[in-house]
């Protein structure tokens, strides 16, 4: 299992919980900085995949700062609920709401995606962005989100993964190893969060791997989406009725 501190012996949720509080004041700004301001376009397009489909209540989890919590406003939904296990970013992303006026539609909490404090068929859609690779223990996240997702409603998840192919792998997988824990170190003094990241992300099963856990959990009618040669990918799938 790929852990942020390898010296310590807390649990992954816990320490991820801690390198989250660590950065979360130069969150939004290296998530930003370090992708070129692409991460926007991808929340914006797995966004869109909801569009039109009558979703009224929303659960974001590993909401972070809120930025995909604010992004599923553009489908129109009555409410949304964000939840994370890091206080840092929730007190950042509350912040954040407040300042743009939208505590009416957005609500953050505390919550554990392996334990989601809702009752049984509560959302008529679930997102995540880059937050399921952080899980302890992955397919007991997928059950629980199933477990809260109405029947007929979506999952939709944005995650980064490995590109597969030249020269996009090569030029990742160099940005990956010597520049970003670099850029990482300097602006937010916790060199072990940006070496953690490119090693989640080369030892999570994403592309059909993730499809064949992410059905074993109950979802139907999935769909794998690479985007920007592989870097980053869109799953998405249902909870049939």
């Amino acid at each position: 299992m790929v852990v942020p501190y390898k010296n310590q012996n807390k649990g992954k949720k816990e320490q991820v919980a801690d390198m989250f509080n660590s950065i979360s004041h130069k969150y939004d700004f290296l998530n930003h900085l370090l992708s070129g301001g692409i991460d926007i376009i991808w929340r914006r397009k797995a966004i869109k995949l909801l569009k039109n489909k009558g979703i009224k209540k929303v659960l974001d989890i590993a909401t972070g700062t809120g930025d995909f919590a604010i992004e599923a406003l553009k489908i129109n939904p009555d409410k949304i609920v964000g939840v994370d296990i890091s206080e840092g970013m929730l007190a950042f992303g509350k912040e954040k709401i407040k300042k743009m006026g939208l505590e009416e539609k957005i609500t953050l909490q505390m919550g554990d995606s392996e334990k989601l404090p809702f009752s049984d068929n509560s959302f008529d859609a679930i997102t995540v962005s880059f937050g399921v690779r952080n899980y302890e223990t992955l397919e007991k996240g997928l059950r629980d989100m199933f477990r809260v997702l109405k029947p007929g409603g979506y999952c939709l998840i944005l995650e980064f993964s490995n590109p597969r192919h030249f020269p996009m792998k090569q030029l990742y997988n160099f940005y990956s190893k010597y520049c970003l824990p670099l850029l990482g170190k300097l602006i937010s003094k916790d060199p072990a969060a940006y070496t953690y990241l490119p090693e989640s992300v080369q030892a999570f099963p994403d592309g059909p791997d993730f499809i064949k856990i992410y059905e074993s959990c109950g979802f139907s009618k999935t769909q794998w989406i690479p985007m920007t040669g592989g870097i980053c990918s869109i799953y998405l799938g249902q909870k049939v009725k």
